[in-house]
C-alpha cells in the first residue's frame, strides 16, 4: 500500500510539474546562427578567444611579428625564464590547489607565472594565482568560509523538472560580482601588457567545443562591457550542467546581437596549457627563451578510485557515473599535456590530492571539509611539495 501511494505521489508530482511547465520560464535564446561562428565579435577583439581544440586562428600573424612589435607586447617574458600553471576543476576540491598555492608562497619557491590557465573551479582561482601572492589572503577566504548557500540555491522538484538547472547560479554570480572587480580586471589589464596571459577555459555547447578566454586581453581591451564579461566567463567555466544553469553570452555578428550557450570548462576538458597543434619550441624561439620552461598541473582531486557504495536510485547512479567519467577525462588530460611537455621539452610538474585524504563531508560545499583540504594543501607544499614528474602511472 505504502509503495503504491508513493508511486502515486510522483506521479502526481511529475504531471503536476509539466501541466505547470508552460508558466514557469527560463531566458529565451537568439542563438548564433552555424554559418556566423567564425565571424563573431566579442570586447577585446580578435584575440579575446580561440577553439581550444585548434591553434589560436592568429598564431601565424604572431609568429609574423618583427622583433620591436613583439619586445612591444611582451616586454616583461622576453629572455626570461618561464613558468607556466594550468590548475583543473573539482568543485569543492579546489580547496586543496588553493591551500598549495598560499603554501607554495610560504615555502619561498614560488615563481611568478608566465602563462595560467583555469577550468571550473580553477577558473575561480586563476585570476588571482595570476596576479600572485599578494591574493593568498582572498584565495584561502573564498576556499575556506564559502557554504553551499554562497555557491547555489537549489529548486524544488517541479523547479527542476520545468527548468534548465536544479539549482540557480545567482549566489555564485553574487560572489562573483564581489570578488572580481574592476580594480581586479585592471590589475590583470596591467599585467598583460607585461606579456603575462591569463586563459580561462570553457564549453560552447552550440558548438559542442572548448573556447579559450584571453581574460588579460578583454581587460586589457578598454571596453565598457569588459567588467561583466569577465564575471560571465568565470561563472561559466564552473556552470556544471544540469546543476547550474548555463550562462548565455552575448556576441555580435553581421550586425546582429546572438547569443552563445556556454557552460563548465569540464565538460570539454579538465585541465589546459595549450593546443597541440602550437610548436610550443619554435614560441620560445621567437621569445629568446634559452633555460628549459617548467610547466606545473594542480588537479584538483585523487587520482585512483575510491570505493563508494552507491544507493540504487536515479541521482546517485547519474552522479556517480558522471564524477567517474570526469576523473577518467582528467587522467587522460595528465597524459595529453605530458606527451606535449615531453615533444616540447618542457620540465613536468604535478601535483593532486593524496589517494589516502580522507576529511568528514557534511554538504556539497561544506566549509569544515574545504579547510581540512586547504591546510592539507598549504602544508605539503609550505615544506617543500614533491611534484610528479610524470603522470600516475606512466612507466
Amino acid at each position: 500500500m505504502d509503495r503504491a501511494c508513493s508511486l502515486w505521489n510522483a506521479l502526481t508530482i511529475t504531471l503536476t510539474a509539466l501541466i505547470l511547465s508552460g508558466c514557469v520560464s527560463v531566458a529565451e535564446r537568439n542563438p548564433l546562427p552555424a554559418e556566423l561562428v567564425d565571424a563573431v565579435s566579442v570586447p577585446g577583439g580578435e584575440y579575446a578567444r580561440f577553439w581550444g581544440d585548434i591553434s589560436p586562428h592568429y598564431i601565424d600573424d604572431w609568429f609574423a611579428l618583427s622583433d620591436e612589435a613583439l619586445r612591444a607586447r611582451h616586454p616583461a617574458i622576453i629572455g626570461r625564464d618561464h613558468h607556466y600553471l594550468a590548475i583543473s576543476g573539482g568543485g569543492q576540491e579546489g580547496a586543496f590547489g588553493a591551500g598549495l598555492l598560499c603554501g607554495w608562497t610560504q615555502s619561498g619557491t614560488r615563481p611568478e607565472f608566465t602563462f595560467v590557465t583555469g577550468i571550473s573551479t580553477g577558473a575561480l582561482m586563476a585570476p588571482f594565482a595570476f596576479l600572485g601572492p599578494e591574493y593568498d589572503e582572498l584565495i584561502e577566504q573564498i576556499y575556506t568560509t564559502t557554504s553551499t548557500r554562497d555557491i547555489l540555491d537549489p529548486r524544488s522538484l517541479i523547479g527542476t523538472l520545468t527548468s534548465n538547472a536544479m539549482a540557480s547560479s545567482e549566489p555564485l554570480k553574487t560572489t562573483l560580482e564581489r570578488v572580481i572587480t574592476a580594480d581586479i580586471v585592471e590589475a590583470i589589464a596591467l599585467e598583460h601588457r607585461k606579456g603575462r596571459s591569463l586563459f580561462i577555459g570553457t564549453t560552447n555547447l552550440d558548438a559542442g567545443r572548448p573556447v579559450h578566454w584571453d581574460i588579460g586581453e578583454i581587460a586589457n581591451s578598454g571596453d565598457p562591457g569588459s567588467l561583466d564579461l569577465i564575471r560571465q566567463i568565470l561563472l561559466a567555466s564552473a556552470s556544471i550542467p544540469g546543476i547550474f544553469p548555463p550562462v548565455l553570452i552575448e556576441v555580435e555578428a553581421d550586425g546582429k546581437i546572438f547569443d552563445e550557450m556556454h557552460v563548465d570548462g569540464g565538460t570539454s576538458e579538465q585541465l589546459f596549457f595549450f593546443p597541440a597543434g602550437i610548436d610550443w619550441n619554435r614560441v620560445l624561439d621567437k621569445l629568446d627563451v634559452t633555460n628549459t620552461p617548467n610547466l606545473y598541473l594542480i588537479r584538483n582531486s585523487r587520482i585512483d578510485p575510491v570505493y563508494t557504495p552507491v544507493d540504487n536510485e536515479l541521482f546517485a547512479i547519474s552522479d556517480r557515473s558522471v564524477s567517474s567519467m570526469i576523473r577518467s577525462q582528467g587522467i587522460g588530460n595528465l597524459y595529453e599535456i605530458y606527451m606535449m611537455a615531453a615533444r616540447d621539452k618542457l620540465e613536468y610538474h604535478l601535483a593532486y590530492i593524496p589517494n589516502d585524504f580522507d576529511a568528514p563531508q557534511e554538504e556539497r560545499f561544506d566549509p569544515g571539509y574545504m579547510k581540512t583540504l586547504f591546510d592539507l594543501g598549504f602544508e605539503l607544499a609550505k615544506e617543500g611539495y614533491e611534484w610528479k614528474r610524470r603522470p600516475p602511472r606512466f612507466e
